[in-house]
């Protein structure tokens, strides 16, 4: 081996990182986003969760359990409304994550009962509430029970005092199964990672080998060829997708609650949005090697601040708010609405009609950039 003409390389190669600056910045700002948002994923814990309480006692224990739940970080107890029929259906539509009832006989020793109503499709949500609310209600319970030993020593009263505050945890889907859980996820991250991938080869890598320039000798408009190539990528990762669906319910024995129907509409939508977010930017990459530089920085943290892996709730609040303005988002909460709650149209419409926003969008960007660079 001979090191003059290694030392030769190394420098030939780091001088065509420093030229071009799309791969020098990835290279230098890739890993501390990446390692940022892991650190802010991994490390959050739930707070805040948005919750309605229901009040139908009056009296002192109620008082007290009411500011116990506003005292906790957990909770941001958004009303305290008297109808728990108008709670159940706010947390059914998504409003809030959970309710905690507090009956007419609340305050009453013999039969103080109390009820957590709470969305159980998001997994850590209720792996971290359920817990922390019955322990603030064992508390409560303590409390109670130490004032009045305290207060009384008749036998029978003493007896009363040791009745717990029996909380009923109602989870409106049932205890999800992880796989069920992580299917929705799993499903809409690979859809989105293999569109990306592809879009390179397909534009990036046809104009890298001169197969673009040949294309255009020919009477074809640019939005014909980018139209023509979102078609042929989501015919692909149409089958892909559909491949990843049989082998979850066939292996792991996976759940679909909702219409298969409407999960091939999100998936198709989805689709359109991914595959025109990869062609809108190797519209402009010269080469693969370009365009996965400009992609990896934005594509990677997008499955990170999306809630693909981790809930948004568990992140710092500008992550959470950046969350609303990526098209992942949305395509992540279709998935889990169809599959794990079963939602019908009605309940992913909003979602499904910002991806074809975004769709459009990313399609006019990528024909007008495409016009600039052919």
């Amino acid at each position: 081996m001979e090191a003059n003409k290694v030392k030769w390389m190394i420098k030939k190669d780091l001088l065509y990182m420093w030229r071009h600056k799309v791969q020098f910045v990835s290279i230098l700002f890739f890993p501390i986003i990446m390692v940022a948002l892991c650190g802010w994923g991994m490390g959050g814990s739930v707070e805040n969760t948005p919750v309605v309480i229901v009040k139908q006692s009056s009296g002192d224990i109620t008082d007290l359990t009411i500011n116990a739940i506003k005292s906790d970080q957990t909770y941001d107890v958004k009303d305290i409304v008297s109808d728990p029929d108008e709670a159940k259906e706010d947390v059914d539509n998504g409003k809030y994550k959970a309710a905690i009832i507090l009956p007419a006989n609340y305050e009453e020793n013999t039969t103080r009962n109390a009820v957590l109503y709470i969305d159980s499709s998001q997994q850590m949500t209720t792996q971290t509430l359920v817990p922390i609310t019955q322990q603030i209600f064992a508390s409560i319970s303590e409390n109670i029970a130490t004032q009045q030993v305290n207060a009384n020593t008749n036998p029978g009263i003493v007896q009363q005092a040791a009745n717990a505050i029996n909380l009923q945890v109602n989870k409106i889907f049932g205890d999800i199964d992880y796989m069920d859980y992580l299917l929705p996820g799993v499903l809409a991250m690979t859809m989105y990672m293999s569109s990306m991938m592809t879009m390179g080869n397909t534009i990036a890598g046809e104009r890298e080998r001169g197969e673009l320039a040949r294309l255009f000798m020919t009477p074809t408009s640019v939005s014909t060829v980018i139209a023509g190539k979102i078609a042929s990528q989501i015919i692909q990762q149409l089958i892909s997708a559909f491949v990843l669906i049989v082998s979850a319910v066939l292996i792991f024995n996976v759940t679909i609650n909702g219409s298969y129907l409407l999960l091939f509409l999100v998936i198709l939508i989805s689709l359109f949005c991914f595959v025109g977010f990869g062609m809108m930017f190797s519209a402009t990459a010269k080469t693969q090697e370009d365009y996965m530089h400009m992609i990896m920085p934005v594509a990677m943290p997008m499955m990170f601040v999306s809630g693909v892996f981790f809930p948004v709730e568990t992140m710092p609040l500008f992550l959470q708010k950046l969350s609303y303005i990526l098209p992942l988002t949305y395509s992540n909460n279709a998935f889990r609405s169809v599959m794990l709650q079963g939602g019908g149209l009605g309940d992913i419409g909003i979602d499904l009609l910002i991806l074809i926003v975004f769709g459009l969008i990313f399609f006019i960007i990528g024909v007008s950039r495409f016009d600039r660079d052919i």
